[in-house]
């Protein structure tokens, strides 16, 4: 049963790769433009802001800092989170002057968590 649930794992991790390609091959960070791009784990939630032409993180917020996990009552994984760290990624790229940016979904169906960042995000002044 075991190996099974490996394989399981294995072709779900091998097809959201192939998404996140498809989608990296569509999209670019540029200086005036960067990319949004999250990250979900089962325990925590990952957004950063990326100049894909310097190859740099301008920005970052996760469900991992001690400033979220205030907010949020150790729940790391779930909605609620998602729109904390959009939130705060939002505010950080605000604050660097940063106004647009290009969302990455990361390979992930936009639902649930990822949309709740992305709302985060547009709510507190970032045009996605």
């Amino acid at each position: 049963m075991s190996d099974y649930l490996t394989k399981k794992n294995q072709q779900k991790r091998a097809r959201r790769k192939r998404a996140h390609q498809r989608v990296r091959n569509r999209l670019r960070g540029t200086a005036e433009r960067p990319r949004l791009s999250v990250f979900k784990s089962t325990r925590h939630i990952y957004a950063q802001v990326i100049d894909d032409d310097a190859g740099r993180t301008l920005v970052q917020a996760s469900t991992v800092e001690p400033e979220i996990a205030k907010q949020i009552d150790g729940a790391r994984g779930n909605v609620a989170a998602a729109k904390a760290v959009g939130t705060l990624v939002a505010e950080r790229a605000k604050k660097s002057g940063i106004e647009q940016v290009v969302f990455d979904r990361g390979g992930f169906i936009y639902h649930g968590k990822v949309k709740a960042v992305a709302e985060a995000a547009r709510e507190h002044g970032l045009q996605l």
